[in-house]
């Protein structure tokens, strides 16, 4: 099970949010030099997300994305802003493993498709944001149905992976919930990233142990609830 530690950028900082709500916002310095500190723990990917980007302002932060993906050399997936297929085309040519999404993706599901054909399905990962079951985007403001059934839908539509985030959990710092992430491995074949609530080894010892294929840190990376490489033990 790989482990992504987020790099979360807004306003130029990398921060981590409560529920993603901006005005949580907790500053951590600057993007570069805390990925490159996670990396220096022994992190082979990183997940990174454009906050200002999800919250309506996509060419923010650009300048500081390529930076980390040329500067930091290791697998990378991003997601936050990403509103079309061009965007997406766009970081994929950058150097970004793979793009995460998750708007787009409900609002137009054949951009999955599309991009996958070019690219790759390893390439796309179609997010499911979850509250209380169902999708919710344009900054987990709006709900889009069944999160089980668009993650049948993004499977067909030839999506590689899905990252499902538990919003009901997410930035509390109190655990997972396993029953939600039961159903969608028991709904897809794709391998499927976790965020949201984790914040013990004991919390990736569980999600390895129902099969998922990663997990993202971020509040309790961050606060030290969990080490880095205490959680990679677990996870290899």
């Amino acid at each position: 099970m790989e482990v992504y530690p987020a790099v979360d950028i807004l306003d130029g900082r990398c921060v981590q949010l409560v529920q993603g709500r901006r005005e949580t916002a907790t500053a951590y310095g600057d993007p570069l030099e805390c990925a490159m500190h996670w990396i220096d723990e022994g992190a082979r990917a990183l997940h990174i997300i454009n906050l200002d980007g999800a919250f309506g302002s996509s060419e923010k932060n650009a300048g500081i994305i390529r930076d980390l993906i040329r500067e930091t050399g290791v697998a990378v997936q991003l997601g936050g802003g990403i509103r079309s297929i061009e965007d997406a085309a766009g970081w994929l040519e950058t150097g970004v493993e793979r793009v995460i999404l998750g708007t787009l993706a409900i609002r137009n599901p054949d951009a999955i498709s599309v991009i996958a054909e070019e690219y790759g399905s390893g390439s796309v990962m179609a997010g499911v944001d979850a509250r209380r079951g169902q999708v919710v985007v344009d900054g987990w403001r709006e709900p889009a149905g069944d999160y089980l059934a668009w993650a049948v839908r993004f499977e067909r539509l030839g999506a590689g992976s899905l990252l499902f985030t538990n919003v009901d959990v997410e930035g509390l710092c109190q655990g997972i919930e396993t029953e939600p992430v039961i159903r969608l491995l028991g709904s897809t074949s794709l391998p499927v990233v976790v965020a949201g609530g984790i914040s013990s080894p004991d919390d990736l010892a569980v999600l390895r142990r129902l099969g998922v294929a990663g997990a993202v840190l971020g509040s309790a990376l961050y606060t030290g609830k969990i080490m880095l490489r205490e959680a990679l033990e677990v996870c290899r």
